[in-house]
């Protein structure tokens, strides 16, 4: 391989996600056994970072700091939800799956498509020989994930604890970083996949900043798809005639931690513009004084 990307290098990547998520779509369809989900996909990122160092074989400082922070972000999240699965129990996502072949088998070709996608800008990364020093660009980038990792793995033990008290049983999470974002895990997550993204661009050129498309499918999917929507519909149908909840949900912010009482007194049209407070967050919520 030259100092260009080769797309040989990319093909292989996208052979070993599907291979990965292949096989746990059989275990899950013959077993029935779909606690390892999201194991499956934390993993494999885990997979592609390693493979990708080693098969380049360079070594660089860059790529092995890049490397180890996908790893890293990989083993607390897959070792996290694998845990927390096995403590609930089933899976409510595959409630309608589990006998539905076809739709189980779209799961699964999503989550290979979010993980290669995702994947992207340590892969393109591990995949090249230019190897410029250190910039600032790195360091924003490292410290773009430290605080996100950290705001994703606090928010998810906070939250882990909330659910596990008995006198918090049928109650939404409101507590630590919970009281300043509604999905803080989520602000986590998108940050630390933006910082990979700006700590790879010293080495990008060319088609090759294409790799902008990982953070950017992994934020609108968890604004619009499969993360923020689902949840906020869940809660409003639990929550949403609990007078409680329902001020919780006007003084909190959706994603971005802000003091409740900042966000409150924000004008609705910046809350949507720049604070992602889509209406469709609340089209489940009752009407209020409906029972």
């Amino acid at each position: 391989m030259g100092t260009v990307l080769d797309s040989h290098f990319l093909a292989l990547t996208a052979i070993v996600t599907v291979g990965y998520q292949l096989l746990f779509f059989v275990i899950t369809a013959l077993l029935k056994f779909d606690k390892v989900t999201d194991f499956a996909g934390s993993s494999n990122f885990i997979i592609l970072a390693v493979l990708t160092l080693v098969l380049k074989g360079t070594w660089h400082f860059r790529q092995v700091v890049l490397s180890f922070l996908v790893v890293t972000w990989g083993l607390r999240l897959g070792l996290f939800l694998l845990l927390r699965i096995l403590q609930w129990g089933e899976d409510r996502r595959f409630d309608e799956m589990r006998s539905n072949l076809g739709k189980l088998a779209v799961f699964w070709i999503f989550q290979a498509v979010w993980v290669w996608t995702v994947s992207l800008p340590v892969t393109v990364v591990n995949g090249i020989d230019r190897d410029p020093s250190v910039q600032a660009a790195d360091i924003i980038g490292w410290i773009m994930w430290s605080v996100g990792v950290s705001f994703e793995a606090t928010a998810d033990q906070q939250k882990l604890t909330f659910k596990n008290a008995p006198e918090n049983r049928g109650k939404w999470c409101n507590v630590g970083l919970w009281n300043i974002s509604r999905h803080p895990n989520y602000f986590g997550e998108i940050l630390l996949w933006w910082g990979i993204f700006v700590a790879s661009t010293p080495v990008l050129e060319g088609s090759e900043w294409l790799v902008i498309l990982g953070p950017i499918f992994l934020t609108l999917l968890l604004l619009f798809v499969s993360g923020i929507p689902l949840l906020e519909q869940s809660a409003d149908k639990k929550f949403g005639n609990v007078a409680a909840y329902r001020v919780y949900k006007r003084t909190t912010s959706p994603l971005i931690p802000l003091p409740p009482a900042v966000y409150r007194s924000l004008p609705s049209w910046f809350k949507s513009v720049l604070l992602f407070e889509f209406p469709f967050y609340s089209r489940n919520l009752p009407e209020e004084g409906s029972t």
